[in-house]
């Protein structure tokens, strides 16, 4: 039996509705990826986004340094899956964090050896790795090595009571940190911290006392669509660096 026009205009809607259910109408941007060598094929612990040795190994030491995902740093923790386009390659691809500002031959990921050899199919990273720069697809998706929670933790180089900086090391969701402040008692306000690079927002003498601390999360980069989120936990003076703190976010 031969279906009407309208029959099979509602067979291909409803078909469209189930890929974007199950994840395959997201939108993905073409681009290129390479890789480096490193001595354990693990990332950079010098990364621009300011993670040091957490840097290296989150994530299982699948991490990229990342060109236009990036963003002046506000990219820095967001998760992302690569796959590349070659017939050597897996349709999963790999699931990579951005610890770190890395460009090669017109490429978006500049991965450490492990992360750029998950791409492949068993038996086959040696061609991958021969080809030294292969075309990709990427797309943002939740990061899920943690919980739904946002995790900060307090900068090495605080210096108690001139200079107070903490560090994003894993924002929830597919949202950005694109604003930080801390409350101001006395003056009965809020001040804005300021992000000098990578993930790291910092302060020139901040208030001495027990810190509250908020921030601004947007799903698409903008400010203008963003939502505060406060910090339930005070940061007590006297801040201990490498401290780590968490939020819980309903948005």
């Amino acid at each position: 039996m031969e279906l009407s026009l309208d029959h099979k205009n509602s067979m291909l809607l409803l078909i469209m509705i189930l890929l974007v259910v199950l994840g395959y109408g997201q939108d993905y941007i073409c681009s290129r990826a390479t890789y480096y060598g490193s001595p354990d094929c693990l990332g950079n612990p010098t990364g621009a986004c300011g993670y040091g040795e957490y840097g290296r190994t989150v994530n299982d030491g699948y991490v990229a340094g990342v060109h236009r995902p990036y963003r002046n740093g506000t990219g820095c923790g967001g998760c992302y899956q690569v796959w590349c386009t070659t017939g050597e390659c897996t349709k999963e691809g790999v699931i990579v964090v951005a610890t770190d500002f890395g460009v090669g031959d017109w490429t978006d990921f500049l991965f450490p050896a492990k992360a750029y050899t998950k791409m492949a199919r068993p038996g086959f990273e040696a061609y991958l790795l021969s080809y030294g720069v292969v075309d990709i697809q990427y797309r943002r998706v939740p990061c899920t090595f943690r919980d739904s929670n946002l995790i900060f933790s307090v900068h090495e180089r605080t210096n108690y009571p001139h200079y107070f900086a903490i560090t994003i090391i894993y924002p929830p969701g597919v949202y950005d940190v694109v604003g930080a402040q801390i409350w101001q008692e006395d003056c009965k306000a809020w001040r804005g911290m300021r992000k000098p690079y990578g993930a790291v927002w910092d302060m020139e003498n901040p208030p001495r006392a027990d810190l509250r601390v908020r921030f601004l999360l947007s799903a698409t980069g903008n400010v203008n669509d963003a939502t505060w989120v406060e910090s339930p936990t005070m940061i007590t003076a006297f801040w201990n660096s490498g401290t780590t703190y968490e939020v819980a976010v309903t948005l």
